[in-house]
């Protein structure tokens, strides 16, 4: 893929990232073809900044870890009301960094780099060819 467009998509979207994943990002970009490209243009990254306000307004109902996929967490902070509000203000502070970490697992769960293609240019089992 051309580098143009690898960082047209680094620039649109950086801020779903934590800065130490942008470089394995781009290369793994760089990388891919146009199918894989257009597969990764339909992920639904979370929104750092959302998930921050969702954890300010009703992160004592653990709605923020539910929403980034740690359903045992949010039942455990649900049942504790936020861990007695303590846990839901520590929330507060790393919501975000967990969020961009979601984006990046779902970004590397879903490009990959070598196509799977039977490249053998003998066929046959004995190593011999057939004659």
């Amino acid at each position: 893929m051309d580098a143009q467009r690898v960082d047209t998509f680094l620039i649109l979207n950086a801020r779903y990232f934590e800065a130490h994943h942008l470089p394995a990002i781009r290369e793994r970009m760089l990388a891919m073809d146009d199918s894989t490209f257009l597969r990764l243009a339909t992920l639904n990254f979370k929104d750092p900044t959302t998930m921050l306000i969702v954890s300010l307004l009703a992160g004592t109902f653990a709605i923020d870890r539910f929403m980034v996929g740690d359903v045992g967490l949010g039942v455990a902070k649900l049942l504790t009301c936020g861990g007695f509000g303590i846990w839901a203000i520590v929330d507060w502070f790393i919501i975000m960094g967990r969020a961009r970490e979601v984006n990046a697992e779902q970004f590397f769960n879903n490009v990959s780099i070598i196509p799977t293609t039977n490249t053998t240019t003998n066929p046959s089992p004995s190593g011999n060819a057939p004659v």
